[in-house]
């Protein structure tokens, strides 16, 4: 097999992490990758230079990933077609509002035979499963500090990561609310309670270990002690100032995931007539659509049916 030409779809924060990572494993394995790794960036000016122009001469993006060298093989690209043309892998990382105006812009324009990679956390991207692709991929991402496991719960690997999200944005209320450990303690464990139930009820057949990977309790306990959502809710409590102004304020230019994520899964919810059986994923929605105060957030907790 020809070494296959990989695309990063998306330069934030954790695209330029990933692509860091296999920017790197592409140049150490040059009989299975091209070394020549494109990243589809957004053109912005940053201090009247284009974005792009400062990652491929400074090697580094220094709005999204301040002070991490990239590869000097990860080409940045402001035109997503010219990034992705003649690509074998195409690695999506970019916030999941704007993966369908991403992927509209692709039809037609990439290799019939390419395969996507998704790094988004959302609950709308249906994922293949393919054990054999799975392994292969692995080598894209496998590092001595970046250990991948390849499970066939792939759904679950994705739900997980777009619903730890809501559960930091309480954890966040709780901080700004000025409580302690012990409570966001049981914000993470309520939390993640509903996370199980909400997967055996809309995505039957996962699996209880799934949660127990670093996809599940792992990176939920690290997002609700740091990460955006976890800041920003915190000083949505603080300040008084909306969402919508404190992401604006705070982020420079990165989107929070944790309050749309909650409006997402409310929406089903509802459908089914269920926001009383996940009071946390209900509370959280309500409090960042204005329904009821932040003051509320514990007392939705201390209600909360242990066994749903």
């Amino acid at each position: 097999m020809a070494p296959q030409k990989i695309c990063i779809v998306g330069s934030g924060n954790w695209g330029s992490a990933i692509a860091k990572i296999v920017g790197n494993n592409a140049l150490a394995k040059p009989d299975q990758f091209d070394p020549d790794v494109s990243m589809w960036v957004f053109e912005e000016q940053i201090n009247g230079h284009k974005l792009t122009h400062i990652i491929n001469t400074q090697h580094e993006n220094v709005k999204y990933l301040k002070g991490i060298k990239l590869p000097d093989r990860v080409v940045a690209i402001p035109d997503v077609v010219d990034a992705s043309r003649g690509a074998d892998i195409l690695v999506f990382v970019l916030p999941h509002q704007f993966v369908h105006g991403v992927c509209e812009k692709l039809k037609g324009n990439i290799k019939p035979t390419a395969v996507a990679v998704t790094l988004i956390k959302t609950l709308k991207i249906p994922c293949c499963k393919d054990t054999q692709l799975g392994q292969h991929l692995k080598a894209v991402f496998q590092t001595s500090y970046f250990r991948i496991v390849v499970v066939e719960d792939e759904t679950t690997v994705e739900v997980c990561g777009a619903l730890k999200n809501i559960v930091a944005t309480a954890a966040g209320f709780t901080d700004g609310l000025g409580y302690g450990d012990n409570t966001k303690a049981a914000v993470i464990r309520l939390g993640l309670m509903e996370m199980i139930k909400f997967c055996e009820i809309f995505y039957p057949g996962s699996s209880l270990s799934t949660f127990f990977e670093s996809c599940g309790i792992a990176d939920l306990i690290t997002t609700c002690y740091g990460g955006r959502n976890r800041r920003v809710a915190e000083a949505f409590v603080k300040t008084g100032k909306s969402i919508e102004q404190l992401e604006k304020e705070m982020l420079d230019g990165q989107k929070l995931q944790g309050p749309p994520t909650a409006f997402e899964v409310n929406y089903m919810l509802k459908a089914r007539d269920m926001e009383e059986r996940f009071p946390l994923f209900t509370a959280v929605h309500r409090i960042c659509t204005g329904v009821i105060p932040v003051q509320e957030m514990v007392q939705c907790l201390k209600n909360h049916p242990e066994h749903m």
